[in-house]
């Protein structure tokens, strides 16, 4: 299976779409929102300020995060600039994803969105042009000395395609048990893959462009990986069970990684293409707007609608990819036995933690 034919999350608006189920996504974008407005001011300390600021959204996938990325670059311009230039620049806006990313549902509410920036900027909004810009970003998508800004959140963890000749035949992916040529293998990868990202984006952006990255991390209790286990353990009941065939689940494995700080520090030290301004690793509760919104005191109820949550959550992210090998039949069951699976893991942890690597950077000139 190519990977790059069936990555993308779920389409649509609906009860299982990315866009219903990307409130951690939108989590992690508001937290490291200050370290995006010190990328921008950087960008305009160092570089000439632009009539026409070009911007790529790396991976933006559907939904109102993508919508949100534009707004806030946006408005972090306004403030910015807000001595300098009483008119806003031109806006050209890149949104980039593989091809069978939903970029139909985006586009249907962006004249709405534009709309509404330019009620609330009144005479200082200009022209803002948004396009399309499909395909992989492990390959050259803009002209040289082409773009000012490079922002990326939550996709750079997505690999290429997964190592080859895993010998991972009852997992999806990286579990705590796996043998050390697996991680070696997984660490690898990204590092190659990642390492050909800052490559092209080095040749794309302008002398002095910023990037903006935000992927999954890890850290010494890498909970993801948890949840990988459950819906490893959960096909392989399946497979017991003659619902799915033994040689679909040993030859699949998830194209991504969860990188350190420390790995993702020393490809971008390695690749020497740009200046490292700020490396962090923020860890966020995983479900905690769930609890927030919970009254009740019946701790089952807590836990199922948890469960509930985390569920849809990887069924969003997980199920073109898990549905192109197992097949679509098995879509609904798998995902409530694996939400089965999590209650009884939700008894055992009293918080699940994720870690965000939040990378800005600067191109050397």
């Amino acid at each position: 299976m190519d990977a790059q034919q069936v990555l993308h999350m779920n389409n649509g608006n609906g009860e299982t779409s990315y866009a219903n189920n990307s409130k951690f996504q939108k989590k992690v974008m508001v937290t490291a929102k200050p370290i995006l407005e010190e990328s921008i001011m950087r960008l305009y300390s160092v570089t000439p300020h632009p009539c026409c600021l070009k911007v790529a959204d790396l991976g933006c996938s559907s939904g109102p995060n993508t919508l949100q990325v534009i707004y806030d670059i946006i408005n972090i311009v306004d403030i910015t600039t807000c001595n300098l230039n009483p008119k806003l620049p031109v806006f050209q806006f890149f949104l980039n994803d593989l091809f069978g990313n939903d970029f139909n549902t985006l586009f249907q509410s962006l004249s709405q969105f534009l709309k509404i920036i330019e009620e609330k900027k009144t005479h200082k909004f200009g022209p803002c042009f948004v396009y399309a810009a499909p395909g992989t970003f492990y390959s050259r998508l803009f002209p040289n000395n082409f773009l000012h800004l490079v922002h990326s959140s939550y996709s750079l963890h997505w690999l290429s395609q997964a190592p080859k000749e895993l010998a991972n035949k009852e997992n999806i992916h990286l579990i705590s048990t796996s043998p050390p040529e697996m991680h070696k293998a997984y660490r690898e990868k990204f590092q190659k893959d990642f390492k050909l990202f800052l490559k092209l984006r080095s040749q794309e952006l302008v002398p002095g462009g910023a990037m903006f990255l935000t992927l999954l991390g890890r850290d010494k209790t890498p909970v993801m990986r948890k949840a990988w286990e459950l819906i490893s353990t959960t096909l392989n009941d399946m497979v017991l069970e003659n619902l799915t065939e033994a040689v679909k689940l040993e030859s699949f494995n998830l194209p991504l990684y969860d990188s350190t700080i420390e790995e993702a520090k020393e490809v971008i030290e390695e690749e020497g293409s740009f200046t490292l301004l700020r490396l962090e690793s923020v860890t966020l509760d995983w479900d905690a707007h769930i609890n927030e919104d919970i009254n009740d005191d019946n701790n089952e109820l807590d836990l199922n609608m948890r469960a509930e949550f985390i569920a849809k959550y990887h069924r969003a992210v997980l199920e073109p990819l898990l549905k192109a090998q197992f097949g679509e039949e098995l879509m609904d069951q798998l995902f409530l036995r694996f939400k089965n699976k999590v209650v009884q893991w939700l008894m055992e942890v009293q918080v699940l933690e994720l870690s965000t690597l939040v990378i800005s950077l600067i191109k050397n000139a």
